[in-house]
């Protein structure tokens, strides 16, 4: 295995084990209710703010095939691989983890409530390093475009 895809596979992992094992907390009864934010226990059976809801079921199995499909087209775009290889570790573990609690708990574990002059949507670890690996994902891209210039 070269250096791109043991990146991968380590950071997919350790982003993977941490969201299960922050949620493992939640699932044997922790609970705190802040001023601020709430850790509370839900489980979304949508997407991001419950979108796709309807397709219950359904839901997880598309997924996985998405996230497969994404797999298998950077087993053959390398050069993207090895370009964002810590991103893409990071983005792969927590869309598994999140896709493992639909199968396993019936829906994506979520407990980070903020309500502090507005209410937020429910949502978890996972969810944040999404939204961090796509951010490096702009970033790196932005950097390789200024270099071009």
């Amino acid at each position: 295995m070269n250096r791109a895809g043991i990146v991968v596979l380590g950071v997919g992992c350790f982003i993977f084990f941490t969201d299960q094992w922050i949620k493992m907390f939640f699932l044997e009864g922790f609970r705190w209710q802040g001023e601020f934010f709430s850790l509370i226990l839900t489980y979304n059976k949508g997407v991001a703010f419950s979108m796709f809801a309807f397709l219950e079921e359904y839901l997880k199995y598309i997924q996985l095939v998405l996230v497969g499909g994404l797999g298998m087209y950077l087993l053959f775009h390398k050069e993207i691989l090895r370009l964002y290889a810590l991103p893409i570790g990071i983005i792969a573990g927590a869309a598994l983890s999140n896709i493992f609690d639909r199968f396993i708990h019936g829906g994506v574990v979520d407990y980070f409530f903020w309500h502090y002059g507005f209410e937020f949507a429910v949502f978890n670890f996972a969810d944040v390093m999404i939204d961090v690996g796509v951010v490096l994902i702009l970033y790196r891209s932005w950097r390789a475009s200024k270099k071009v210039f």
